[in-house]
């Protein structure tokens, strides 16, 4: 072999040698040793092209043209296969990146769903926390489903746990309702009462004084219920509430 030959094969077989283990590492690489092997590969085309380059040109001897065009194939060969691993680097790259970001997305996700989130309830602006949150769609739904006995021992459960809820008036709003629902009218005016005092400014108030009037009707104390319905029209007369006391009122007469 011509020292021209032995010259170019050294150089193929230091390329080849150097790069056999990327494979097998590429998958251990982090974002910027990926980068350093990626730019690592893109020089050694460049140099193994200028390389050619200069002794092709040099090797102008027509008798060499058959080894030249051998050892050329050999460089070209090498190049595809350098080209090759840039393609499975980059490409593994990518994929970390990518899988990187679908992780912090997921992470930033599930942080904010335990975290308290802002809402309107009731018309004024509370933090929720999701617990909080679930504890009470819960009871509700039972509320809604008519098991009103499993309905107040969960809104009382829910009370206990969350005082300061921006849910609480509506919770104890409910709870006086079960009670309500049960025939349990003492309970049930003794569970009104405390929305009326503690949370007069809430909507439910109002419908908790109906609800009141309605439990000492069902108990034959129509005083008491005439008072009630009265004190209704006085303190909310512009609420949906009142329009209906005003109708009980003159069937009371």
């Amino acid at each position: 072999m011509t020292r021209f030959g032995k010259s170019i094969f050294a150089v193929t077989m230091l390329i080849a040698a150097s790069s056999f283990t990327l494979p097998a590492r590429a998958g251990l690489f982090d974002d910027d040793e990926a980068r350093r092997a990626i730019l690592d590969i893109r020089s050694r085309i460049d140099a193994v092209r200028r390389d050619a380059d200069v002794k092709l040109d040099a090797k102008a001897d027509k008798n060499s043209l058959l080894d030249v065009a051998s050892q050329n194939e050999q460089l070209r060969q090498e190049v595809a296969r350098l080209r090759g691993q840039l393609e499975v680097l980059t490409n593994d790259l990518a994929n970390t990146q990518q899988r990187q970001k679908d992780f912090y997305v997921d992470l930033d996700t599930r942080l904010r769903k335990l975290e308290p989130q802002k809402m309107n309830v009731d018309g004024k602006e509370t933090s929720v926390e999701p617990a909080e949150q679930k504890t009470y769609d819960a009871a509700l739904s039972l509320f809604k489903a008519g098991d009103y006995k499993t309905a107040g021992a969960a809104l009382t459960d829910f009370l206990r746990r969350y005082p300061q809820s921006g849910f609480a008036p509506s919770a104890q709003y409910f709870l006086g309702t079960s009670y309500y629902a049960q025939r349990d009218y003492k309970n049930a005016i003794a569970a009104q009462q405390v929305v009326v005092k503690t949370y007069p400014d809430n909507p439910k108030a109002a419908d908790a004084l109906l609800n009141i009037a309605s439990c000492y009707a069902e108990l034959k104390d129509r005083p008491a219920a005439k008072k009630t319905l009265e004190s209704l029209v006085e303190q909310y007369p512009s609420s949906p509430a009142a329009q209906t006391a005003k109708e009980r009122l003159v069937a009371l007469r």
